[in-house]
């Protein structure tokens, strides 16, 4: 009688545990990127990570694979989709060739052509409807993938170039590296002599000639690729990437074998990965912009009037040429009008008087 009461205890117990949670196996997402790892996107994506672990109790594992690890930079939202790898890492607008909505989603081109910024942008995914129709996208797009955005960032650089340009038409002397999709195809319709390419491709480029002048993003990640070591002309005010967003993709299946408490602790890692991106980004750039302008001989600009005008007019026109062939484009774009009819006359008032004095500290600061 003692032995099976001892026995009948032990699977009790052994039960107990199961429910209880601390039987449920571990689940590790690897998650390729589509840059390298010493990228700060990286950096924050581990962070995110972390964030993950620390909220199921390490059950569910986040570890970051560099790009082309198990397929290449092109094929990894396919890869994802067809479980090859459970996870993947990149900005949704490089998947503009499966939908053209996608760039309203990872690339807003000219801030959606209404204004929204990096944080607006931000506004109108967690509360404007945005992330009902980011979970709709990946339906529309026939894929078996669960996104989650975690990194906004914007508005990124002008770009790089090897002399100043006062106009649209020295802009036009130049090849110039852009981000693929409708960003850039907006500067071929101006008559910019755009090349699209990877992040590791873009100094490689430069230092051999096949290119001239190029954008990647913001001061920080602009440095640690390098391009200060070629060119000197630096450009911060742009329209092609006003906002941007770098996210993270789950395989279908992987996603539904998660347990709710894992799922909901994965979408609020994601949420906190907003806030603490845009933070991270605002120190930073500042840090490294300063560095480069004091330490590598980079030379600040303001960007030439008349391109604003061009890309903007360009912009609209393409993103009322894909609303009037996709009707999912359609519906993305109407939701983010919407909401920038609400939202921007607000925030954008608001910010002009910060924007004022700080440009005034910013011009004092030149003239010590």
């Amino acid at each position: 009688m003692g032995r099976r009461l001892t026995a009948l205890l032990g699977v009790i117990l052994g039960m107990t545990l199961l429910v209880s949670g601390t039987a449920v196996a571990k689940t590790v997402i690897r998650v390729q990127s589509v840059i390298p790892a010493k990228a700060d996107e990286v950096t924050m994506l581990n962070d995110f990570g972390a964030n993950v672990s620390a909220l199921t109790n390490g059950e569910v594992e986040i570890k970051v694979l560099p790009a082309g690890a198990v397929v290449g930079v092109k094929e990894t939202l396919e890869a994802v989709d067809k479980g090859l790898v459970e996870g993947g890492f990149a900005w949704t607008h490089y998947w503009s060739g499966y939908h053209p909505a996608a760039m309203l989603f990872g690339s807003p081109v000219a801030g959606a052509g209404v204004g929204i910024d990096n944080i607006a942008f931000v506004s109108w995914y967690m509360y404007g409807g945005g992330k009902a129709l980011y979970d709709k996208l990946w339906k529309e797009m026939g894929m078996n993938v669960k996104g989650l955005m975690l990194q906004p960032v914007g508005p990124e650089a002008l770009g790089w170039f090897k002399e100043p340009i006062n106009s649209m038409a020295d802009f036009r002397k130049y090849r110039f590296r852009t981000p693929p999709g409708i960003p850039g195809q907006t500067y071929k319709d101006i008559g910019v002599a755009a090349v699209a390419m990877g992040g590791g491709d873009i100094l490689p480029a430069l230092e051999k000639g096949v290119i001239d002048a190029a954008e990647w993003c913001c001061p920080k990640p602009d440095s640690v690729f390098g391009f200060q070591k070629v060119l000197k002309h630096y450009y911060l005010q742009g329209l092609h990437q006003v906002v941007v967003n770098a996210d993270i993709y789950i395989n279908g299946d992987v996603w539904k074998k998660l347990t709710p408490h894992q799922q909901k602790a994965m979408e609020i890692a994601a949420d906190a990965s907003l806030m603490r991106s845009l933070s991270y980004r605002i120190y930073e750039n500042g840090k490294a912009l300063k560095d480069l302008t004091e330490n590598h001989g980079v030379i600040l600009h303001d960007t030439p009037a008349d391109y604003f005008t061009e890309y903007m007019n360009a912009a609209k026109a393409t993103l009322e040429k894909n609303a009037a062939e996709n009707a999912f484009f359609k519906e993305v774009w109407d939701s983010q009008k919407a909401f920038a009819d609400v939202a921007v006359p607000f925030w954008a008032g608001a910010q002009m008087s910060n924007a004022s004095l700080g440009m005034a500290h910013a011009k004092s600061l030149q003239k010590k």
